[in-house]
């Protein structure tokens, strides 16, 4: 049965002698050089760990389908993240099966024939004129190195099988829900928290790459000044960088000027820039195989810190500088946080804002006026990575060597909050790094960025 062809609604239709005309006169299609992906040999092992897991079962692993953006607009594809670390794949539509004998095959769309319909020519979504080529099965063989069959030769109905599910309907549909699919997801979760030194290499990319898009921004303050939308400017040459040495940002960049740094997730960045006062930027490049960076730093706009936003930030500091050095296998996750949180107590204390012992406040909670969240996140081919393990080998799990995470303190003094002296509202401040647990301790991947603010005025004045 011939699939419907997704078609405009202002597309012309084609007469039986163009259609004849479309399917002959073609040289052999190739999608191009074509070899090995070096992710093949770590998905590989991967697949196997799976398998292993869950062994004498049928596992289901979808890439996900396309989302519309608006009428026959889609956005433009991210596979699941499980997907891509199993396969190393990126196309739309096709799905990952690993046999109850172990042996995985990828279900693929592959491209048209051109000989075949007119898909190649019509398809918006799927045909080659429109949305480029895709690895026919061949190729696809070559560039997964595993064996990959053509997606309508996909067979789950009656089978019993674990199904990544809620990433293709369409698959979801085809397996009754079983209670084991829950445990599933954990797994391919949890599976990706300690990385391989393969990845630990593309976060480094990624994390480098950042690192020359916070530069970059540095460079362009001046024209960004002169911008009725100074934050969007800023935006847009981040995101430059991040196009041409990866994938995108691997999340909307927050780019915060003045009380709009007091904002979590400031993503309109609409905003003017004044020389007065700080910029909080939270950006990150996304890697072509899509691991991610995750950087904050906050730039005081006029190339120097003032005095009240020196004494904010430095506080900061002192609270990241605390959770970095809890770092190594053994501590509790969430020891860096409680480490950056006595700091923040202790100034806030100091500063006249609370009363009380530093252990009275943090039973109280009363600091999380000024300081709304935790201090980080694991970090991977997701920006808040393995999101749905199980608390207790995350959350409340301890670290391990091959952990990526970010440290990201802040103080977010709002401008309308009457509890603070008036020159400190509408000061947000948020420094995040990037770091690996190590044997004896955890490295910072993010240390090419500045962190004191001396050192950020001297970066600074060099990049002017």
């Amino acid at each position: 049965m011939t699939e419907p062809l997704n078609i405009g609604s202002h597309d012309l239709p084609v007469t039986d002698e163009l259609a004849a005309f479309m399917r002959t006169g073609w040289a052999p299609s190739r999608r191009g050089e074509v070899s090995a992906r070096p992710i093949a040999p770590w998905a590989a092992k991967r697949r196997a760990a799976l398998a292993a897991r869950f062994p004498g079962e049928r596992l289901v692993v979808p890439s996900g389908t396309l989302k519309v953006r608006s009428n026959d607009s889609d956005y433009r594809f991210r596979p699941h993240s499980a997907y891509s670390y199993l396969t190393g794949a990126s196309e739309s539509d096709d799905v990952l099966v690993i046999e109850p004998s172990g042996e995985a095959v990828l279900y693929v769309r592959p491209r048209a024939p051109r000989e075949e319909g007119q898909e190649f020519y019509r398809d918006r979504r799927y045909g080659e004129f429109w949305a480029g080529p895709r690895p026919d099965l061949a190729e696809a063989e070559e560039m997964y190195q595993l064996r990959c069959a053509h997606i309508r030769d996909l067979e789950l109905e009656g089978r019993p099988a674990r199904v990544l599910r809620g990433v293709d309907a369409s698959v979801d549909a085809l397996v009754e829900r079983g209670g084991g699919d829950a445990e599933l997801e954990s797994f391919l979760s949890e599976m990706r928290l300690v990385k391989d030194e393969w990845e630990l290499g593309e976060l480094r990319h990624a994390v480098d790459a950042t690192a020359r898009g916070f530069e970059d921004v540095v460079r362009a303050l001046p024209q960004a000044l002169g911008h009725p939308r100074g934050e969007r400017y800023l935006e847009g040459v981040f995101g430059l960088r991040a196009r041409l040495e990866g994938n995108a940002t691997g999340y909307d960049s927050i780019v915060a000027a003045g009380s709009h740094a007091c904002v979590l997730h400031w993503i309109r960045n609409d905003g003017r820039l004044s020389p007065d006062e700080l910029l909080l930027m939270d950006a990150g490049v996304e890697a072509d195989t899509l691991y991610t960076a995750d950087v904050t730093r906050t730039l005081p706009i006029s190339g120097r810190f003032d005095a009240v936003q020196r004494q904010a930030y430095e506080l900061v500091y002192e609270a990241q500088t605390a959770a970095i050095a809890t770092l190594r296998p053994g501590a509790r996750f969430r020891d860096f946080h409680l480490a950056a949180m006595r700091v923040i107590c202790d100034g806030l204390r100091d500063w006249g804002l609370l009363k009380g012992s530093t252990d009275s406040l943090l039973e109280s909670g009363l600091y999380r006026r000024y300081t709304l969240c935790s201090s980080g996140h694991m970090l991977g081919l997701d920006v808040h990575d393995c999101a749905r393990a199980r608390a207790e080998v995350y959350l409340d799990g301890v670290l391990e060597e091959g952990h990526v995470l970010t440290v990201e303190p802040g103080l977010y003094f709002q401008p309308d909050d009457l509890t603070l002296p008036g020159e400190l509202r509408g000061i947000g401040i948020r420094i995040e790094d990037d770091l690996v647990v190590t044997a004896d301790g955890a490295t910072l991947l993010s240390g090419g960025l500045p962190r004191h603010p001396d050192e950020i005025e001297s970066w600074m004045a060099t990049l002017a």
